[in-house]
């Protein structure tokens, strides 16, 4: 899962991104209004971490131009700015949570998690799709009532995929989800971790539309298999 952090301070922006990364999320870190609102236009990203009192552009006015242009992504303010009608103007102005400095780094990424669970229009912690599921706190997967284990992109990979069920991500897209800045991606990488989760779960689990990218087909249980 891939979020933008913007944070001017370089000790919290830090340990921000640290804390996130060992949650599992993928973290692209700015430090001014005017390259967080840049990223979050031209880039594709699960959810946002803003802060307000950001250099060259304020994170209200960051907050207000993205919702001005009819941006859906989830939003998280994360600020000193503690007083009431602070909060009144973040909330309605769009943002979708708004938290006040110090956070506890457990609780920003459950908020993110949900935050994001929400905005695909999932209801539950666990992400199910047939008889696959996916747990995004504790990074487990299961699939017809038997525990898999899944290396990391390959973890990130179905829980892109699971989240965008019904749809087809092309693999520009899951590679936006599973690489942050800095990190090269070789030119089969998409492929190959297709083809491993693939003989993790079954081969027809993961659809290849040909010339457009990768979709999630998971049959239901039957219902005497259930029982049985």
């Amino acid at each position: 899962m891939r979020i933008l952090l913007a944070e001017d301070d370089p000790m919290l922006g830090d340990g921000l991104r640290a804390g996130l990364r060992q949650q599992g999320f993928q973290v692209d870190w700015v430090r001014d209004g005017l390259a967080a609102e840049r990223e979050l236009i031209t880039g594709d990203y699960q959810a946002a971490v803003l802060d307000l009192g950001l250099p060259f552009k304020d994170g209200l006015d960051v907050l207000q131009t993205l919702r001005n242009k009819r941006m859906q992504l989830p939003i998280l303010v994360l600020t000193a700015r503690d007083a009431v009608p602070d909060r009144i103007k973040g909330l309605d102005l769009g943002a979708d949570d708004y938290v006040i400095k110090p956070v506890d780094l457990y609780e920003l990424g459950a908020r993110l998690r949900s935050l994001v669970r929400r905005s695909h229009g999932q209801a539950h912690e666990v992400l199910t799709c047939g008889s696959l599921q996916l747990n995004p706190a504790a990074r487990q997967v299961s699939f017809e009532s038997e525990v898999v284990a899944l290396s990391t992109r390959e973890f990130d990979l179905l829980h892109a995929l699971m989240l965008a069920v019904g749809r087809v991500l092309s693999r520009e897209q899951i590679e936006q989800q599973l690489y942050s800045w800095g990190h090269e991606v070789e030119s089969n990488a998409v492929e190959v971790h297709i083809h491993h989760l693939r003989k993790k779960l079954k081969p027809e689990v993961i659809q290849t539309v040909r010339g457009i990218g990768y979709t999630l087909m998971v049959p239901k249980p039957q219902a005497g298999a259930e029982a049985a």
